[in-house]
């Protein structure tokens, strides 16, 4: 069975509830981790994903703010979580589907400068990494992990629009990249969206809503991520990773665009 897998921050799922509808019928996605919900779970539109065959809905909601939730064809069975954020914000959720454990994430964007002791956002989003690190790294990597969201970090020079103005910008940081590639180091992991699209090749997941045309502007960067652990990844379809950049272009976007890959199960 081929499993399709998506994560997309959409920015508010009851504003966009019709897009995230055509989507999934468009692409054929199975399983779709959605950050920033943006709403209590009593809020969610679960008659809207029942009616577009997903019925199967983890969900970690807040008022107003972050939020995340896991919406499947497929039934989800418990998985632990892994818990990391200190300020017991809705960030993390979960769920065991087709024998693969999911791990959703909306990790904190850090705010707008890059110093732990004078902006405590972004002291926050380096105690998350550390946090979460270190629960990967007591993982047994035989196991079939996957790990996905918006991370908020974009870890190349070929995942930003401009490596050295960016460097010195939250998002792109060498201290922010440095914990990154710690954490994937940690458990393992392979980046299936970059290694479909060797570098130097540029990739984008999210652009800025000050742009008139964000195609022609192309100041995007890569923050949406979608990992798997030694144990899953010889499942991974070749090829099948896919940025849907159409996305960004339709009516009232969200500023990112769902990424997808597809699973050998």
């Amino acid at each position: 069975m081929t499993l399709r897998i998506a994560t997309w921050n959409i920015n508010s799922v009851r504003l966009r509830i019709d897009q995230v509808a055509r989507f999934v019928a468009e692409s054929g996605t199975d399983v779709l981790c959605l950050q920033e919900i943006k709403c209590l779970e009593d809020q969610f539109p679960r008659n809207a994903f029942a009616e577009m065959g997903m019925p199967h809905l983890k969900i970690a909601g807040q008022k107003g703010w972050h939020g995340v939730a896991i919406a499947s064809k497929l039934p989800i069975e418990h998985s632990d979580t892994f818990r990391a954020c200190k300020l017991g914000h809705a960030r993390c959720v979960s769920g065991l589907i087709a024998g693969v454990d999911v791990q959703n994430f909306y990790i904190p964007a850090g705010g707008d400068l890059p110093d732990r002791e004078l902006n405590a956002k972004f002291d926050h989003k380096m105690d998350f990494y550390e946090q979460l690190t270190e629960t990967v790294e007591r993982q047994d990597r035989s196991r079939r992990l996957l790990m996905c969201g918006d991370f908020n970090i974009a870890p190349s020079e070929f995942d930003v629009w401009n490596h050295k103005y960016m460097s010195k910008v939250v998002s792109h940081t060498p201290g922010e990249v440095q914990t990154l590639n710690r954490l994937q180091a940690a458990g393992g992991f392979a980046d299936v969206v970059r290694d479909a699209f060797p570098e130097p090749q540029k990739l984008a997941s999210w652009w800025s809503y000050r742009a008139q045309d964000f195609r022609v502007s192309q100041r995007g960067l890569r923050l949406d991520h979608i990992w798997t652990s030694p144990g899953l990844t010889p499942s991974v379809v070749p090829g099948s990773a896919t940025i849907h950049e159409p996305v960004r272009a339709w009516e009232q976007p969200s500023d990112h665009c769902p990424i997808t890959v597809d699973l050998d199960v």
